[in-house]
């Protein structure tokens, strides 16, 4: 089996030590065989060579958080495109984002088992998918399209085969609703702990499922060999409520407090930030249809978001890199870790966050995350330094090389064999 020496870059292996100079990494089959010195290893000659140019090799980054069937689009549009081509798109944005550099994600809402089949047997290209088919949701709360004329439109269409809609109340309607997901292949489950920027009848701060709904779902998860619970939770209380019943990541955080701070450090509880979700909605309103709603909530808690995440790093909660892609373009994630650096991260934090803690967020750092001997062989090249400047990362032409599962999925560099 031919071996792939990547060589001549900076060597950030996703572990938060210093970079290292004249460092090789070596893939043979879809594993890391040898990280370390050039200089102690020894090459046969047959190797595929790639030269980083004197750019940046990284581990591939993570995004705990997007949602690869669908980018936002005005009401009009969603209504008048046929149900199947949201598939189409999907794989576009799957090829988009694993192009950007991101070799793993962890879907939020909308992929469902079809679409991880396909980028698993080679029929499309994408990063590795960890689902969670479709998000818990009270009546009336984030994620009910319901509206004020009484007609709901969803942002993604449910309730086909594979996709059940995600509307539950009460304890046992709930426990259902939890055993359905898990059954259409939810490797995490996602609940709406409390309402949205994006929701039609709600606010941010308001609070969805008791206490009791969300141990049953906790407690589902774990029955399931530990599948774990991921909470779109803005407001304190409903954070707060999410990590005490045990819910494994808080998504979003806008409005969290100094309590639910110390409980999420207590518990191990990682924050998923999602900066560049409310920058997003500001940014893009006018192109596609954002609802008047969604605009004024984005402006009132932009600021706060920002301070939130900003004492939660400070004080030393897990963050775990995550964009909400979906709501503004996939491609465009890697602008997530420019924000972090904004809000008090130093750029290595930002780059650990998106590979080392993202991959334990998922539950996968034994085999994705860093750049270690016998993990799988997901690699990137970028252009220059990102820790002289991390923002560069936004820019999808700086990703040069990148590698999944040891197949080269991305090349704008020169690849030779050596003789």
């Amino acid at each position: 089996m031919t071996k792939t020496i990547i060589k001549n870059g900076l060597l950030i292996d996703g572990n938060g030590g210093e970079p290292e100079k004249g460092s090789v990494v070596v893939v043979e089959g879809e594993q890391i065989v040898y990280v370390g010195a050039e200089s102690n290893y020894s090459a046969t000659g047959d190797e595929t060579v790639v030269d980083a140019e004197g750019g940046t090799i990284l581990p591939g980054i993570i995004d705990t958080h997007v949602h690869m069937m669908m980018e936002f689009s005005p009401i009009a549009e969603r209504l008048a495109t046929p149900f199947s081509f949201m598939y189409y798109k999907a794989a576009k944005h799957l090829e988009t984002t694993l192009h950007a550099g991101i070799t793993s994600v962890r879907d939020a809402l909308g992929a469902d088992l079809g679409i991880k089949k396909a980028v698993e047997d080679g029929l499309i290209a994408g990063p590795r998918l960890q689902l969670s088919i479709n998000a818990l949701t009270i009546t009336g709360g984030h994620g009910d399209g319901y509206t004020v004329s009484g007609i709901t439109t969803d942002i993604l269409p449910s309730d086909y085969p594979g996709m059940p809609n995600g509307k539950c109340d009460g304890v046992e309607e709930v426990r259902k609703k939890t055993r359905e997901m898990l059954r259409a292949g939810a490797e995490v489950i996602k609940v709406h702990a409390t309402g949205g920027v994006l929701s039609a009848t709600d606010h941010p701060e308001f609070t969805q499922f008791s206490m009791e709904e969300l141990k049953v779902i906790v407690e589902e998860g774990r029955f399931r060999k530990g599948v774990k619970v991921m909470a779109h939770a803005q407001g304190a209380e409903g954070i707060k409520n999410a990590v005490k019943a045990g819910i494994h990541s808080i998504e979003h955080g806008i409005f969290i407090d100094d309590e639910a701070i110390e409980l999420m450090k207590e518990n191990g509880t990682f924050l998923v930030p999602t900066l560049l979700a409310p920058v997003a909605v500001l940014e893009t309103a006018k192109d596609v249809g954002m609802p008047d709603t969604a605009i004024e909530k984005s402006k009132e808690v932009i600021e706060h978001h920002k301070a939130s995440i900003a004492k939660a790093h400070k004080a030393g909660v897990k963050i775990a890199m995550g964009t909400d892609a979906g709501v503004m373009k996939h491609g465009t994630n890697l602008r997530e870790l420019g924000l972090m650096a904004d809000i008090g991260m130093t750029p290595m934090e930002t780059i650990v966050a998106s590979t080392k803690t993202a991959a334990e967020c998922l539950g996968w750092e034994d085999k994705v995350g860093t750049l270690e001997q016998g993990k799988l062989a997901d690699i990137i090249v970028v252009k220059g330094n990102p820790l002289e400047d991390i923002y560069s990362l936004a820019n999808n032409e700086t990703v040069q090389v990148v590698i999944k599962n040891g197949k080269i999925e991305k090349n704008i560099v020169e690849t030779l064999v050596v003789s």
